[in-house]
């Protein structure tokens, strides 16, 4: 899979009734494929898999695809308890995504090589491929890398822990498996803050959360990124990227609530987040305001 671009992960947009609204949520995907999204990843992170039923994340993941057209690669979110991950991995597949991201399992840590016999089992429940998620329930090892990348199916790897010197390592060891079609992705948090460090290392790619509300500005930053302007990045990361995190840390759950709110500042009417997750005071929200409005005069 070849992603030219920033990497979108869209938001799941839900009715006052709590229901998921497609039509809202085909128009979404479809703006950012337009302002140069160079992958689409559905009912991930952002998109709140945590909190979708199966059912829901195939219907998501088949909305996306619609909505792209065969434009960008389409990577569907599967992973929690086993059974939820397989369903959906199966359905991603009917539902014409050209691959998945394997979200950590729910709530149990395993072994390392129970961590790979829950990638594997995945991976053999369709025929796409996969990237793994390393983070949080799902953290692999070196070994377990380099065994996971004899697989074929097994094509990426997104570090969403920050630890530079493992992430440097698994890269290195992937690359002597001869593996030339592996991805590796920086899937931090507000992952612009942090992407310097990860190109250094081997790491171009990463998920941009803050491309979702505000494309422009996200697109600015890659754009800078991508040709290496430091000047007009540092600008960004320092007029927008900085006080965003610092308003994001004040709550948890805010990396995916703000870019909610953000999107109904511009109007779209994506609706609350679920439970567990909390939106934004309104305070927050006016600090959110001036914060967009401090990116897009930067560009």
């Amino acid at each position: 899979m070849d992603f030219n671009g920033i990497l979108f992960f869209p938001v799941t947009p839900f009715r006052p009734d709590g229901t998921v609204d497609p039509e809202l949520f085909a128009a979404h995907v479809a703006t950012g494929v337009d302002a140069g999204a160079g992958g689409v990843f559905p009912a991930c992170g952002t998109g709140e898999f945590h909190a979708l039923s199966a059912a829901e994340a195939i219907a998501v993941t088949r909305d996306a695809v619609a909505a792209v057209a065969g434009r960008v690669p389409v990577i569907a979110g599967a992973g929690g308890p086993l059974g939820h991950a397989l369903d959906v991995a199966r359905g991603a597949a009917d539902a014409g995504a050209d691959g998945l991201l394997v979200l950590p399992p729910y709530l149990v840590g395993g072994t390392q090589a129970g961590l790979i016999a829950y990638v594997e089992q995945i991976a053999a429940a369709s025929g796409l491929p996969v990237i793994v998620y390393h983070r949080g329930t799902a953290q692999y090892s070196i070994e377990t890398m380099r065994r996971l990348a004899e697989n074929p199916k097994v094509v990426g790897f997104k570090d969403g822990t920050g630890d530079i010197g493992t992430t440097q390592l698994i890269v290195r060891t992937v690359a002597e498996t001869g593996r030339d079609d592996f991805a590796f992705f920086n899937g931090l948090l507000t992952a612009e803050l942090t992407q310097g460090a990860y190109r250094g290392i081997g790491v171009p790619l990463y998920s941009s959360a803050a491309f979702a509300m505000a494309p422009d500005i996200a697109d600015g930053y890659y754009r800078a990124y991508a040709a290496g302007d430091e000047d007009a990045r540092l600008a960004l990361l320092d007029g927008f990227y900085r006080p965003l995190v610092a308003l994001r840390d004040e709550t948890p759950g805010f990396g995916v609530s703000l870019i909610k709110a953000g999107l109904r500042l511009s109007g779209l009417a994506v609706g609350s987040v679920r439970a567990p997750l909390v939106d934004p005071t309104p305070a927050q929200e006016a600090r959110l305001a001036e914060i967009l409005a401090a990116g897009r005069a930067l560009l």
